[in-house]
């Protein structure tokens, strides 16, 4: 590979849109957790479609890496060039392109972040309810297979892409799905490529499935005296079949750390957040209902909030949990664990954690999509040593989960960091998913060091 030559070519195609300053290409391969700066040798910022798939040609020409870029928030060093090339930003395709009221249904370009599409759809009494928490990409929403805090009720990104325009390893435009509902035609494209990271294709263009605004929202905060008992309220909420649109866990570490950061004034005890969607009395009801199983299992102190500023206040909070742990210790960074477990499992896995954490010595709060199962812990770290002790530890949160018939990653997906768990978690499955990609992009120029097992 002449990474000049696949320069100057790109610099022929995209004149100014191709950079090579330190800022943009160290922005380019930073990672949000632990992962070393590791930046491309080039950024480019096509604006189309054809565009994307010029791009892709000259570099399969050169066999030059490519990597995809929404706005760098993955937590398992997807978008790091760890064998350099080009990294393609899609900050400049970020157009919403046709929004179908009547079918519930919008095409997009990748560019566009969720809290931008929301915006657009607030007239239409729409809206599109994945949130990672993150003010993500949704082209990179669903490279990752992305979910958060209301898959309890509305699913992942898995659920919620219809169709998709993606560019193949060679520069072919190739769409896959349909606007339709349903469809027993072919292989599932669409769903092989929700998830790939970028290991397969590019994504172009997204076809995205809408929800309508309920008629009425309540949030709720109720305090626990322990964990097991807030676990325990979750896990009889979701068997009885209550339809939760959130429900959301907070440790007494977590509770410290947000009450410093947001000014609030939460009791130092763990916590469910909670929000129900539905009709005026479908909402009531639901809440009534919560709170007796909460109450059973040592719920109380229920704050309730129907207001849309305090239900986004009450979210946000939420939301920068992350952030409120890492202001706890100025100057840290963070191992952020992932793991997600059968529901009927989730109270022992979280004990037997927070035992394994405390014997350990390590200050590792946690939050949890607790209604799926998925819960995370943030690791802090300040030299090698602690990166060491907490590597170990975020190991045998992994090696706990699978144990349990969980997996290794529940939405943050696979990078670099997860690499080391696939083949025990998948077996021979994962040396088919290497067919896949050997098939699809035969000269590994598409992330390559992601997801798939390492090429010989």
């Amino acid at each position: 590979m002449s990474i000049q030559h696949v320069i100057a070519e790109l610099t022929t195609l995209l004149g100014q849109r191709v950079s090579r300053s330190k800022s943009d290409l160290d922005i380019h391969g930073q990672s949000e957790t632990h992962f070393p700066l590791t930046p491309p040798d080039v950024v480019v910022y096509p604006e189309n479609t054809e565009e994307v798939s010029r791009i892709v040609k000259i570099c399969a020409n050169h066999r030059c890496p490519l990597i995809g870029w929404g706005i760098g928030s993955s937590l398992e060093g997807q978008a790091q060039a760890l064998h350099g090339g080009v990294c393609v930003d899609f900050t400049r395709m970020n157009k919403i392109i046709s929004i179908h009221q009547a079918d519930m249904d919008v095409v997009l370009q990748p560019g566009v972040t969720r809290e931008a599409l929301n915006d657009e759809l607030r007239a239409t009494g729409l809206f599109f309810p994945v949130d990672p928490g993150a003010n993500a990409t949704l082209g990179g929403m669903a490279s990752t297979r992305a979910s958060g805090t209301t898959t309890v009720r509305y699913g992942s990104m898995r659920h919620n892409v219809l169709a998709l325009e993606v560019v193949t390893a060679n520069g072919d435009i190739i769409r896959t799905g349909s606007r339709a509902r349903k469809s027993s035609s072919g292989y599932d494209l669409t769903g092989l490529f929700v998830g790939a990271e970028g290991t397969l294709g590019l994504i172009t263009e997204l076809t995205l499935r809408l929800q309508g605004q309920p008629e009425a929202i309540a949030s709720a905060v109720c305090a626990f005296r322990d964990i097991s008992g807030a676990v325990a309220a979750v896990i009889d909420t979701i068997q009885m079949g209550l339809p939760m649109a959130r429900i959301e866990l907070m440790d007494t570490s977590s509770v410290i750390a947000v009450n410093a950061y947001s000014g609030s004034d939460l009791a130092e005890t763990p916590h469910l957040l909670l929000e129900f969607h539905g009709s005026e009395a479908g909402v009531a009801e639901q809440s009534q209902t919560f709170g007796e199983i909460a109450a059973e299992h040592g719920g109380s102190g229920f704050e309730w909030a129907t207001k849309s500023e305090d239900r986004n206040a009450l979210w946000a909070m939420r939301h920068n949990a992350y952030h409120a742990i890492k202001a706890a210790r100025p100057g840290v960074r963070a191992v952020v664990t992932d793991v997600c477990v059968p529901i009927s499992n989730l109270a022992e896995v979280i004990t037997e954690t927070c035992l394994d954490l405390e014997r350990s010595g390590i200050d590792a709060p946690l939050v949890g999509h607790v209604g799926d199962g998925n819960f995370h812990t943030s690791l802090m770290f300040g030299d090698d040593a602690e990166l060491e002790a907490i590597l170990a530890a975020s190991h045998r949160m992994v090696k706990r989960a699978l144990a349990y018939g969980g997996t290794a990653t529940g939405e943050h997906g696979v990078g670099q960091g997860k690499l080391r768990y696939m083949q025990e978690e998948h077996g021979a499955a994962w040396g088919v998913m290497g067919l896949i990609k050997q098939a699809l992009d035969p000269d590994n120029i598409m992330n390559p060091g992601k997801l798939v097992p390492p090429r010989n």
